[in-house]
């Protein structure tokens, strides 16, 4: 580890669950980012500015006016522009150590298979059922860490699906496929800040999965009502009938 990266990540090095070891964990992880929305966002950056050594970020859409609420990757001066390309320049400038691959596309069957596979840790922070399950499945298929959250209204959920763990749930196991209705925040709204929220949780989590730091959230499902700044926790048992991870031993 160079000085200049010694002095970049002092504050965390020097927390005694993290010291270099863990950093250096950190520097050398792939994670793969499902979303630059409000909750890709804010775990970007803060994965960024923590020193995750190489981003792959993935989304279809581009920077629209509704979206500067709450998307705080992106700025004024980016609408019209693609949501990657804007939020890469942000990263950079926050941090030009890391790598950053961006993938202006909506993932799909080879290419998500190919970007889970190339990740260690996987964010889901997309905006859309049929997205969630197929990032499940193909996180199940190669054994990756996933990171989901969600936020909607007032609310939102954080949640971890370690496949390597026998004993953990998938997100199928706590979504069926066919009970999902339209929970889009163009439909229901959010409030700015809730997405922050979340998304640092999942940063959080991504970065404890990482540096095998601490007690994720694998196996526990985080609810937050904003309304009442209340934190809720409910235990995730494995669905030994789950279509999607049932038939794994």
């Amino acid at each position: 580890m160079l000085d200049e990266q010694l002095l970049r990540y002092s504050r965390q090095i020097m927390l005694p669950e993290m010291d270099v070891a863990g950093q250096q964990k950190l520097l050398d992880a792939t994670v793969l980012i499902v979303g630059m929305g409000g909750l890709g966002c804010p775990a970007a950056m803060y994965l960024a500015a923590a020193g995750v050594g190489h981003l792959i970020i993935a989304d279809d859409d581009t920077v629209e006016l509704t979206n500067l609420q709450r998307q705080i990757a992106h700025g004024q001066g980016n609408l019209g522009v693609a949501k990657v390309t804007s939020a890469a320049e942000t990263l950079q400038g926050l941090n030009p150590d890391v790598r950053i691959t961006t993938l202006n596309q909506r993932l799909l069957e080879d290419d998500l298979e190919q970007a889970v596979a190339d990740a260690d840790v996987v964010v889901d922070a997309c905006d859309n059922f049929t997205t969630r399950f197929a990032v499940n499945r193909c996180c199940i298929k190669y054994k990756k860490p996933l990171v989901s959250g969600a936020a909607i209204r007032m609310e939102g959920q954080v949640a971890v699906f370690d496949s390597n763990d026998p004993e953990s749930p998938c997100y199928q196991c706590l979504y069926a496929e066919g009970d999902d209705e339209d929970a889009s925040c163009a439909q229901n709204g959010v409030m700015a800040p809730l997405v922050g929220i979340i998304g640092s949780v999942q940063a959080m989590e991504t970065i404890k999965v990482i540096a095998n730091i601490g007690h994720t959230l694998a196996g526990r499902l985080l609810l937050l009502d904003a309304t009442t700044m209340q934190w809720r926790e409910m235990k995730l048992p494995r669905d030994r009938h789950c279509s999607a991870c049932g038939t794994l031993v």
